[in-house]
């Protein structure tokens, strides 16, 4: 029942803030919001709850400055016993220096206990390139430098240098359906062993103005998990209702 609520309330949240971003956006082309939302729910045999929810929120401050701003949150129990529990947050900050070119700043949260991460922090500065920009084909890729700390479920923790190579291509079927690729490698420069792997496909369709239907594979590997008892490789397939505007 708890989670039900949750879920409820979740959906009114995503439907009233859909209805007044539509409404803003009338006025004022500057901002854009993309909220996704998934619940799952079996009883008898079977009792498990699943609920994830994620929204990009994006300002174009001016020709060259724009922001993003995201939060997800994924939630699964098994019979009361809870399975999956991940939190996120990240910002970022672009400057376009040419047409294609730009750079920016970037800096998330990160809270996963099945993975093994009590907290992740990291912030650094990028630089990125817009390679193909549509009508069909969309791809950017992007360098950047962070300093991460981790701390992990075994009480250690940890600090250092990251690399990172970030890569999105997407491709428009039609106005109304699209797919789309992410990748990330993180590297860390104090420890060769320690470096993720990001992978997500999704696939959407529009059926109507706002609101689309998504589907999504992720991909979560970690080469060096913390503690070692842990799998290195976590996947994640849905599909949500996704409100654009």
């Amino acid at each position: 029942m708890k989670h039900k609520s949750i879920c409820i309330g979740c959906a009114a949240i995503l439907v009233f803030c859909s209805t007044a971003l539509a409404e803003d956006a009338e006025t004022d082309k500057k901002w854009s919001d993309e909220a996704e939302f998934s619940y799952v729910s079996t009883s008898g045999n079977s009792q498990t709850t699943t609920l994830a929810g994620k929204n990009l929120l994006k300002h174009q401050f001016s020709e060259k400055i724009e922001g993003q701003w995201d939060v997800s949150a994924l939630f699964s129990e098994d019979h009361d016993i809870t399975t999956a529990e991940r939190y996120s947050t990240n910002i970022k900050g672009d400057y376009l220096l040419t047409r294609h070119l730009y750079t920016g700043l970037a800096a998330g949260w990160m809270k996963d206990k099945f993975a093994g991460f009590e907290s992740r922090y990291y912030t650094g500065p990028f630089i990125g390139n817009k390679f193909y920009t549509g009508p069909k084909h969309f791809f950017k890729a992007e360098l950047g430098l962070n300093y991460a700390h981790e701390e992990y479920i075994d009480e250690t923790d940890d600090g250092f240098g990251e690399g990172s190579l970030y890569g999105l291509y997407e491709y428009a079927f039609n106005k109304k359906t699209k797919f789309s690729q992410a990748a990330e490698f993180l590297y860390d420069f104090k420890n060769s062993d320690n470096y993720k792997l990001l992978s997500l496909s999704a696939l959407t369709v529009s059926i109507t103005e706002i609101f689309s239907i998504k589907a999504i594979y992720e991909i979560r590997y970690m080469n060096r998990p913390v503690p070692d008892t842990l799998d290195t490789t976590d996947t994640l397939m849905s599909v949500a209702l996704v409100a654009n505007i």
